[in-house]
């Protein structure tokens, strides 16, 4: 098993498009359950969030999610800001260990967790 926490930054726009892509999979048949979406946004952010244990064989569909969410365009692109859609999600493998992964800049980074997050496995 793997579990799952982390956070997406977004616009509005972004979000709307997010809430698209976690809809098109059966949330009684996959893991997208997961996410949450807070009823009233606050400010001038926009945010989604995901938590649950999902099993291994999975990770290569939340992966791909990530990665479609990742390449939802900047709103306005010739404002001269990267303002896609970023985030950060902490992965713990039961057997793996923890990985961190970076939605940012159109993409997912993978890799060791650049933070001390290992009390959230105690």
């Amino acid at each position: 098993m793997v579990s799952v926490r982390g956070w997406l930054q977004c616009d509005e726009g972004q979000l709307a498009r997010i809430k698209e892509i976690v809809a098109a999979d059966d949330p009684h048949r996959t893991y997208s359950g997961g996410w949450a979406f807070p009823p009233r946004q606050y400010n001038s952010g926009n945010w989604a969030f995901y938590g649950g244990d999902i099993r291994a064989v999975s990770l290569d569909w939340f992966e791909e999610r990530l990665r479609q969410i990742a390449r939802i365009p900047a709103s306005d692109p010739d404002d001269g800001y990267d303002d896609r859609p970023r985030g950060l999600f902490l992965l713990s493998h039961d057997v793996d260990g923890m990985s961190e992964w970076r939605v940012r800049n159109g993409g997912l980074v993978i890799g060791p967790p650049e933070g001390d997050y290992h009390y959230l496995d105690e």
